[in-house]
């Protein structure tokens, strides 16, 4: 029998997502305010920088997590959580919608390349480091 008025409990997973979520837009934030405070942020190099670390760092956690058994929300906390909220593909797409309306179409092209091979790079170094460190 179908219930539809169920709503799942709130459990320890999703405190966890909560709270990395949290850490992760707080993380974010304050790279933000970094980037914009020397001068460079009309590159996107918050965005940028976050995504790409993002990337290494979730290749990282992802064989770790696999490797070390972390429980669920642990796991939950750090890939949906954390890392959800500290990388951004929603700025990265306005911050290349907004070049192209502004006539910077090259260099909307290379920030998605750039941005694309360089978060995949990352990611795969993430996961073969973590495979060479815990085999």
């Amino acid at each position: 029998r179908v219930r539809s008025n169920v709503v799942p409990r709130p459990s320890m997973s999703w405190i966890t997502i909560a709270l990395g979520g949290a850490l992760g837009a707080l993380s974010r934030f304050g790279i933000g305010l970094l980037v914009s405070a020397s001068g460079y942020a009309h590159i996107h190099l918050a965005t940028l920088g976050v995504n790409a670390f993002g990337s290494l760092l979730i290749g990282f956690m992802f064989i770790a997590a696999e490797r070390l058994q972390f429980p669920d929300p642990l796991r939950l906390g750090l890939s949906v959580g954390f890392f959800g909220a500290f990388t951004t593909f929603s700025a990265f797409s306005l911050e290349v919608i907004t070049d192209i309306q502004q006539g910077l179409t090259l260099r909307a092209v290379l920030y998605v390349t750039l941005s694309l091979l360089l978060c995949l790079a990352a990611c795969a170094v993430g996961v073969e480091y973590a495979r060479s460190y815990f085999d």
